[in-house]
């Protein structure tokens, strides 16, 4: 008998798209013989839409989610990978795949990251966390970067290298969120790692990443194809280790559940973490199949161990 797995993409912020790509690329993926998909999609708008993308809500949608067997959530950022769509199977009783409520909100939150891994020994690039009140009191001395605290996809994210693209960074950022980092400039390679905690439990970190892009890593270069994507990255035995193991720790510290991608700057002094994103980009062609694709773990059988690993 087949299992029956709700895949949910969209939702109600500035990753939308990505996320239907993701969605759509998983439903697409999950083996046929195994699984009986059901896609469901939530609009820029909240309303919750069934297959054919016939408006349904909540109450509808719930009824849909009660007659499967696992919830697969994709809704990056905001009112999904931010445990809002944890919390929602867990009031229902549904099986669900990837991280509950605390650790997708701790992730979603880069100023809590930054508190939880630097409690356990993990650098970090110092920072403020700015506001739009305290914004205006905000002197530029030295080249920052400056992003919001919960948003994904590098929306939102400047490189401020004069004392007149602070204001204007700071306002696109507190366009996404009320709340926003401001850090200092972490020279180093720019390394992902994936960590997966496989249906018996056991934690796998995939080859690490490396992200060759001219400038800054930003929503354009992230999407516009002009990233360079190596893997496995180029890392002697003594930093693949140091990034292994930050990279577990923090998944483990936060509490995370399924897969999640923990972005680091390798610098001189080692690993400096820069966020951990507990739902990814997930299609097939996204940092994290990559990463497990080269350990020899296609992208169908990535799936299918997060899906046989999701909450019970």
């Amino acid at each position: 008998m087949r299992t029956r797995v709700a895949v949910v993409g969209g939702g109600q912020n500035c990753e939308h798209d990505v996320s239907l790509a993701s969605a759509a690329a998983v439903a697409a993926a999950l083996d046929p013989a195994a699984y009986d998909v059901v896609p469901l999609t939530i609009g820029r708008d909240g309303i919750w839409r069934d297959r054919g993308l016939r408006p349904i809500g909540l109450s509808g949608a719930a009824q849909v989610l009660r007659g499967c067997d696992v919830v697969f959530p994709v809704v990056h950022g905001p009112r999904g990978e931010d445990g809002a769509l944890a919390a929602l199977c867990e009031l229902a009783g549904l099986p669900y795949v990837g991280s509950g409520v605390r650790p997708g909100a701790l992730a979603m939150d880069k100023w809590a990251t930054k508190l939880v891994v630097q409690a356990i020994g993990i650098a970090t690039a110092p920072g403020l966390l700015v506001t739009g009140t305290t914004a205006a009191h905000l002197l530029w001395s030295h080249p920052v970067v400056v992003k919001p605290v919960a948003a994904g996809s590098s929306l939102g994210v400047s490189l401020v290298s004069s004392p007149e693209a602070l204001r204007p960074a700071l306002d696109a950022a507190l366009a996404l969120d009320e709340r926003v980092l401001v850090e200092d400039v972490v020279v180093g390679r720019e390394i992902d790692v994936a960590v997966l905690r496989c249906a018996d439990g056991t934690l796998v970190a995939a080859p690490a990443l490396e992200i060759v892009v001219d400038g800054l890593f930003d929503h354009g270069a992230k999407y516009g194809g002009h990233a360079d994507f190596r893997v496995p990255a180029r890392l002697d035995e003594s930093e693949a280790k140091a990034l292994e193991d930050a990279a577990v720790a923090a998944y483990d510290a936060l509490g995370c559940s399924g897969v999640a991608r923990i972005d680091f700057f390798l610098t001189g002094s080692g690993p400096v973490l820069i966020e951990v994103n507990t739902v990814p980009g997930m299609t097939e062609h996204s940092q994290v199949p990559r990463m497990f694709a080269a350990a020899g773990l296609s992208y169908p059988e990535l799936l299918d161990e997060l899906v046989r690993g999701a909450h019970r």
